[in-house]
């Protein structure tokens, strides 16, 4: 079965931002005549930024579960909580469904899109055989569950700033906290460098993430010059 035509492959593109339709010259990236955002046929090192990036998301996750999130001091007693305790504890004093909302937030979240980050660049990179549509779905989910990793830190910040009664209640952010806003930037942006167009370019047997020289660019530069 031969490969689909492709527009890439004839020096076409759209713009990811108004989708205009352009023609790539020969560097393979320009400015978009209509709202003049940046223009490329594929993100550049797409691959080695994303791959950097969740590595280091999944490398602060440990040090954003282990470390104490807050610290919340009541009469002058209190200990330091970590994201999983915090769980426990709200499970324990029968706060279930609370405590399910915690847990997802931060933890299930983040590590669904650190798997589902690794999935795809594994699968582009050793180029193994995969439903593209299944590999869309992935991305979709990655990049749109990541924000809600967020409610934790918003819940946080505010309990920082009203609960401080002096001697009777106060809540302190521990470094807990910064590691996991560390992993949830870390992990928005992941989701953003990657290409998803690399997935069809796996489909279609080109090589993801090089440049591929954009044929028609090729022939007008060749009748121009």
């Amino acid at each position: 079965m031969s490969a689909p035509y492709k527009a890439f492959k004839q020096g076409l593109t759209s713009c990811l931002c108004c989708h205009q339709l352009i023609i790539l010259p020969a560097a393979g990236r320009c400015r978009c005549p209509r709202c003049g955002a940046r223009v490329h046929g594929r993100i550049d090192g797409s691959l080695m930024l994303t791959w950097a990036l969740t590595i280091t998301g999944a490398l602060l996750l440990l040090p954003a579960n282990i470390l104490p999130v807050m610290t919340v001091t009541y009469l002058g007693a209190g200990e330091p909580n970590t994201i999983i305790s915090g769980v426990m504890q709200l499970y324990n004093a029968g706060m279930w469904g609370i405590a399910l909302v915690v847990f997802a937030a931060s933890i299930a979240i983040p590590v669904m899109k650190l798997l589902g980050l690794a999935l795809l660049l594994v699968q582009i990179q050793l180029r193994i055989p995969f439903d593209p549509l299944q590999a869309m779905k992935i991305y979709r989910v990655v990049s749109g569950i990541g924000r809600w990793s967020l409610l934790d830190l918003f819940i946080l910040s505010i309990l920082v700033a009203l609960v401080d009664m002096g001697f009777v209640a106060q809540v302190d952010a521990g470094p807990g906290s910064t590691a996991f806003a560390a992993v949830v930037v870390i992990t928005m942006t992941a989701a953003r460098t990657f290409d998803p167009r690399l997935i069809w370019d796996v489909r279609d047997g080109d090589r993801g993430n090089t440049a591929v020289v954009p044929q028609a660019a090729h022939r007008s530069a060749a009748e121009n010059g």
